[in-house]
């Protein structure tokens, strides 16, 4: 009797299957690609599945890592779907015999499936190699920068607490209050010839007082002694900017930055971050101050450098309009080589500012190799009719930016105004070797 039921059982069972078999089709097993059976059924975050063949010509073809349907991004590198792989291998061998044959047999679907397997790869060493820094507390890299950084936050504290550096830069001490040692050490900037007259000023014990009464005759005689006619002409006109501005005017980067500390910082990551606004802000807001010599400096004319080579003291001279044809270069090198103009006005500056000149050269190039990736990109994925619309919302979010600062500097302590700064000036250039060294990789895996 129980043999009877578990016959009848197993019966029903059969039948209850045989019944579900004669309602599934292939179609229902389809691939939204190629509208055939799925073969090695790759599911996607969004839950779309695809054929894994499908999956990697679509993005070979794309450049994209997002599904061929909804066009959500996937994160991580697709798997196999066992569970679904195995449920269509045992309801559709046949099928999926001819499939695998017809797959084989065309060398285009082998050789995307090589490149999408070896785009995989890498992603999970990757990722395996970030998980290990991560267990490691950071790698070499995030190592040095931690200690770059650790440097740098105590160098600004002491420096921020002390204030003793920034209080004893003449920008900000009255020539009427300069010490005789002071006087010289103005008189020292002015260029290396200036050291010749060192002993003369000493000996007259000349203070700041006494320096702003002195007239230009007076430089000829006893104690001073200055015979050369350009050096003297060269010393009365800086005196002039001093008598004019009451302090010493700001001849070098950190003096500069004393004297403007919030509109240094602003430049430095304006021109960094979208130098073509920048330049188009310093032209219509501080043409005199700062586009005249940016300009002079970047796109000089021949009669202008043979000048400088004849006249030590060229740079005294009142600064001209450009003309048409330094107009003609800079736009040329502002429309397609933006940071280059940044790396050429530095270069000019390589003799005062050994260091930091070489540190804004490496970072001019590396961001000229960013933005061409970024070009590329858009060329590759062939959005390049997207630029317009790309710049219009760049334009907006930088000028958001620019408003948010302006409204919030006032309350913002000059110790994080300090870390920013040298943030962006030393340490920017590490970070964007390893953004140049990842966009290699990136197109190496592509062109595969």
């Amino acid at each position: 009797m129980e043999e009877d039921v578990k016959l009848d059982s197993n019966k029903s069972d059969c039948n209850a299957i045989a019944k579900l078999d004669r309602k599934i089709s292939v179609s229902e097993f389809s691939c939204h690609c190629c509208y055939d059976i799925l073969v090695n059924p790759t599911t996607l975050n969004c839950g779309h599945s695809f054929c894994r063949h499908c999956l990697a010509l679509w993005w070979i073809s794309s450049n994209k890592t997002e599904c061929p349907e909804c066009r959500d991004k996937w994160e991580g590198f697709p798997k196999v779907n066992i569970l679904l792989r195995d449920v269509i291998d045992k309801l559709f061998p046949d099928a999926l015999q001819q499939k695998y044959k017809d797959i084989e047999e065309n060398p285009e679907i082998t050789q995307a499936l090589q490149a999408f397997n070896k785009y995989g790869n890498d992603q999970n060493q990757a990722s395996a190699a970030i998980q290990g820094n991560q267990q490691r507390g950071g790698g070499f890299f995030s190592g040095v920068l931690s200690a770059l950084t650790s440097v740098a936050v105590v160098l600004l504290v002491y420096h921020w607490s002390s204030r003793e550096s920034e209080h004893d830069l003449l920008v900000h001490k009255p020539v009427a209050k300069w010490t005789p040692e002071e006087v010289i050490l103005w008189l020292e900037q002015l260029g290396p010839w200036a050291s010749h007259y060192k002993e003369h000023f000493l000996s007259g014990r000349v203070n700041g007082r006494l320096l702003l009464t002195l007239a230009e005759e007076e430089f000829s005689k006893d104690p001073y002694s200055i015979e050369n006619t350009s050096h003297r002409r060269a010393i009365i006109m800086e005196l002039d900017r001093v008598k004019t501005l009451g302090v010493k005017p700001p001849q070098n980067l950190w003096e500069y930055k004393a004297v403007n500390p919030g509109k240094s910082l602003f430049l430095l990551y304006a021109l960094k971050s979208s130098p073509r606004l920048s330049m188009l802000y310093l032209y219509l807001f501080d043409y005199a101050e700062s586009f005249l010599p940016f300009i002079h400096t970047t796109c000089p004319l021949q009669k202008e450098q043979e000048e400088q080579e004849d006249d030590l003291f060229a740079k005294f001279i009142d600064l001209q309009d450009p003309t048409w044809r330094q107009w003609r270069e800079f736009l040329v090198k502002y429309l397609f080589l933006p940071y280059q103009l940044i790396a050429e006005f530095a270069w000019d500056w390589l003799e005062l500012h050994y260091w930091t000149s070489r540190f804004i050269i490496v970072n001019a190039m590396l961001l000229s190799v960013l933005e061409l990736f970024s070009f590329w990109s858009l060329w590759t994925r062939r959005e390049i009719k997207n630029l317009p619309q790309l710049m219009w919302k760049h334009f907006w979010k930088m000028s958001s930016h620019g408003i948010v600062v302006a409204i919030f500097w006032p309350v913002i302590p000059q110790f994080v105004c300090n870390c920013f700064f040298y943030w962006a000036l030393y340490f920017n250039p590490i970070i964007n070797i390893d953004l140049v060294v990842k966009e290699i990789r990136r197109l190496d895996t592509h062109a595969v």
